[in-house]
């Protein structure tokens, strides 16, 4: 059973029709966001000049029966505990909030799909990688 982590630049990537994301989503058995991710693409959607219309995307892509949202909890917490003194300790920081999404991939053994190289820095998670 394939359960992959979409990230905000992979969720990015899917509607830009980026085709080695769309294969791998579609070969997926589980596709799951956080509110870390849902909240990042609302807050460029508000940014953006086809707010609505991309609230309607999402929205449509949320109710595939394959898709789900999951907490963030005190056990993604500790996660993000580890994995930011990890990066720390190696002098390789990332942005707060992509922690908070390798949290959740660890927590929930994810596969991590993203087109941002830094999470490649996070040893805890397995990272699918695609070049923008």
């Amino acid at each position: 059973m394939t359960r992959l982590l979409l990230d905000t630049s992979g969720y990015s990537a899917f509607m830009r029709d980026h085709s080695e994301v769309v294969a791998a989503l579609q070969e997926a058995d589980e596709v799951c966001f956080n509110p870390v991710i849902f909240g990042e693409l609302l807050a460029g959607f508000i940014k953006g000049k086809k707010g609505k219309k991309n609230e309607n995307e999402l929205k449509t892509f949320l109710q595939s029966p394959r898709v789900k949202i999951l907490d963030v909890n005190a056990e993604t917490a500790e996660r993000y505990a580890v994995i930011l003194n990890s990066l720390w300790k190696a002098g390789t920081p990332i942005p707060t909030n992509d922690i908070w999404i390798a949290a959740t991939a660890m927590q929930h053994g994810l596969h991590l799909l993203t087109t941002d190289s830094h999470y490649q820095k996070v040893f805890q998670i397995i990272v699918d990688y695609f070049a923008p």
